[in-house]
């Protein structure tokens, strides 16, 4: 079963601090996807340096299968000293799972419990104790399955509303009730999951957030794949076979380019539509196929496509409004789980004129670096020549 780990991660900075001292980080390699919340003590300049550190050393020596012991040690005797309370402080929530078993391990230091949700269901999670230099540090496991939910939250969601909304805060048990009801009633993405969470804590706050929260959330459901075809094949003799692959392709399809949105006609049978409402000053507009979710133009739309997902920092909610071809193409991206990129190396002339801009000369270049881009970004890619 091709399960994707959906993970979304939203912070809420203490109010009057431009920094937020909870640091989330996750890394998915080929073997294992890791998480790692850390909240500094304190907030702030000093609460930031503090968790930025202990995410950073935890996520990288846990993905190198350093021992736990070792990886604690190390965690404190890296942070520096708070100079008022004379102790280096971070607590941390970690979650890995394995993919090949997808068996998942908890490690918990000082921060609240986690949620688990499987099929909509709380789970309570059996946890042991381990005393690891002074330290008590919980410990659970278990195994993930389609349609279930861990979530890891900062002490600031725990005690949202404190004299505000609410006398002791919103606690443990109430936030397990929303997250529950969220189940019955949401289409399941951890985005919204986690979304709705922080909005609920913003408004339990006054929008005067009390104190830095966070919440990331990891949701097991089916993947959403995407393919982008783009460039005519180097053999011509080969058009069908390529045509035919990206056409059996499950998941949403895209074709860039003029002379690759032909083939792909040429082989359905059909003509390229052009929608002339998308065109833009400076470009292209789109065109339609029946079967296809999107036909652009290739290099020009590519190349806006990609500026636009750094200027987002590839966050859906930043992009802009305009319904354009390259902003199609970058929402194509950011709600595709996986992408796979089939590219033509055929060389097309005009591309090459010397007096065009390096950054749109070269197909082939400009595709790594937008992959290269989407991988830094934590996005599954992989590339097909033809």
């Amino acid at each position: 079963m091709d399960n994707f780990f959906d993970i979304a991660q939203f912070s809420l900075n203490k109010k009057g601090e431009e920094l937020c001292g909870d640091r989330i980080q996750y890394r998915k390699t080929a073997e294992k996807t890791t998480i790692v919340l850390s909240d500094g003590l304190g907030s702030g300049v000093k609460a930031n340096i503090l968790a930025s550190l202990t995410t950073e050393i935890l996520i990288n020596m846990l993905n190198a299968d350093v021992p736990l012991e070792e990886v604690i040690k190390t965690v404190i005797g890296t942070l520096p000293i708070c100079q008022v309370r004379k102790i280096a402080y971070a607590t941390f929530t970690i979650i890995q799972i394995e993919h090949n078993t997808d068996n998942f391990k908890v490690i918990n230091f000082d921060n609240p419990p986690v949620f688990y949700f499987k099929k909509g269901k709380l789970i309570q999670l059996e946890s042991k104790t381990e005393k690891i230099l002074d330290k008590k540090i919980a410990i659970a496991e278990g195994t993930v399955e389609r349609g279930d939910f861990l979530g890891a939250i900062s002490d600031g969601v725990l005690y949202a509303g404190l004299g505000v909304a609410l006398n002791f805060g919103w606690g443990w048990d109430n936030i397990a009730k929303y997250l529950q009801n969220l189940f019955f009633n949401q289409t399941h993405t951890a985005r919204n999951i986690v979304q709705k969470v922080i909005g609920e804590t913003n408004r339990l706050y006054g929008g005067k957030i009390g104190d830095d929260a966070s919440f990331v959330g990891l949701y097991v459901r089916q993947r959403n794949p995407l393919i982008i075809f783009t460039g005519p094949p180097l053999e011509k003799s080969k058009d069908r076979d390529y045509v035919e692959q990206f056409l059996n392709f499950e998941g949403r399809k895209v074709v860039c380019g003029g002379t690759t949105g032909n083939i792909v006609a040429k082989y359905l049978g059909e003509t390229v539509e052009m929608d002339i409402s998308t065109m833009r000053k400076d470009l292209p507009p789109i065109g339609k196929l029946t079967p296809l979710n999107l036909v652009t133009e290739g290099i020009l739309t590519i190349s806006t496509a990609s500026q636009i997902l750094k200027k987002c920092q590839c966050d859906l909610d930043r992009l802009p409004g305009d319904n354009n071809g390259a902003v199609m193409l970058a929402r194509e991206i950011l709600e595709a789980d996986s992408i796979f990129f089939l590219v033509g190396q055929k060389i097309n002339e005009f591309y090459q004129n010397p007096l065009l801009p390096k950054n749109i000369s070269i197909r082939k270049n400009l595709i790594e670096e937008l992959v290269q881009y989407l991988r830094e970004k934590q996005k599954e890619v992989s590339i097909e020549y033809c």
